[in-house]
């Protein structure tokens, strides 16, 4: 990556561990999906490097934690299935029946349930992760592939990449209740944490769609322009918010940036280089760090939140695609 001098890069990660360690702050462990290697990296936060990587199923790409971070899920897509680790030791523990090409999930808040956007039969998956069984599959639009859940845990949400929509679950009758257009190629979904608001990524589209819940229509669009980007090339895929709802960051593919926007204003703060298609990213429980994957330079970018500046890129394997932080116990 050449956002800056190597020597001012290393100084740069240097200061960032510094100041972690001088305020106390804990390292955690960022787990690292590898689609073309069928692997999981996972980074020390701390150190900022690789300690450990083990094998998982076929194409894997969504990854999350339960939420009290002892089970581990995997969407290894080509193996169709969902695959469950124990997070303490990284030991597979057993697949569950996650219907065709599983390729994001989302658990619910009450971590009774994990709803999965399955791309190749256009449904959206419901497992009781108490029985391990499927409850219901929901039918949606063509490729889905973004998935929410709202902090009430009162609806879902599957985007679908071909039909172009937004569609809203009802989690208690399983009804598709309202299907909101968006922009081509929907891949990422996100709440605010009030659940105020839905924001939605369009990667042909090259935009992020805001939708009022309330009303539950498009209040905003969100366009990105990058001196000496051809726009064709700006294509937002993945997305998190800070969780006080003041910072939105989106991964905006093979721009080779992550978008920095004030929510307040909605108005883009700062381009941030990263490596080559980054996908997705995940902040660090103290929101100081925010880390990228990037599919074609096979790494992931380090970026200090603070200063919104990169200060370390960490090789992976071939094809990073998810990213979950499991926080120090």
């Amino acid at each position: 990556m050449l956002a800056m001098p190597r020597t001012i890069f290393l100084f740069s990660a240097l200061c960032l561990t510094m100041a972690r360690a001088s305020s106390g702050a804990a390292a955690h462990e960022a787990y690292v999906s590898n689609e073309k290697d069928n692997t999981i990296s996972v980074i020390d936060t701390g150190q900022l490097k690789v300690v450990r990587t083990f094998s998982v199923g076929q194409r894997p790409r969504g990854i999350t934690f339960s939420r009290d971070h002892k089970l581990f899920y995997v969407c290894a897509s080509d193996s169709d299935a969902v695959q469950v680790y124990d997070a303490a030791t990284d030991k597979h523990l057993y697949d569950l029946p996650s219907g065709d090409d599983p390729e994001q999930f989302a658990i619910s808040p009450d971590n009774r349930r994990i709803y999965i956007a399955n791309e190749d039969n256009a449904v959206t998956t419901i497992i009781d992760t108490q029985s391990r069984k499927v409850i219901r599959q929901v039918d949606v639009g063509v490729e889905p592939e973004g998935m929410a859940i709202s902090p009430d845990n009162r609806i879902a949400v599957t985007t679908s990449e071909t039909t172009n929509m937004a569609h809203l679950i009802d989690t208690g009758t399983f009804d598709v209740i309202d299907n909101i257009l968006v922009d081509p190629r929907p891949r990422h979904a996100e709440f605010t944490r009030d659940g105020k608001q839905l924001w939605v990524t369009s990667e042909i589209g090259g935009t992020v769609t805001i939708i009022d819940m309330a009303t539950r229509k498009a209040v905003k669009t969100l366009n990105f322009t990058i001196p000496g980007i051809r726009g064709d090339l700006v294509q937002p895929v993945g997305m998190t918010l800070t969780r006080d709802n003041t910072r939105a960051f989106i991964a905006l593919g093979p721009a080779n940036r992550i978008a920095v926007i004030d929510t307040a204003t909605l108005e883009v703060i700062k381009y941030v280089l990263v490596g080559q298609r980054v996908w997705h990213m995940a902040l660090t429980p103290e929101e100081d760090m925010l880390l990228t994957t990037n599919g074609v330079s096979n790494d992931v970018t380090v970026i200090d939140v603070r200063r919104l500046q990169p200060v370390k890129s960490i090789a992976v394997g071939r094809y990073p695609w998810g990213i979950a932080i499991k926080p120090s116990s």
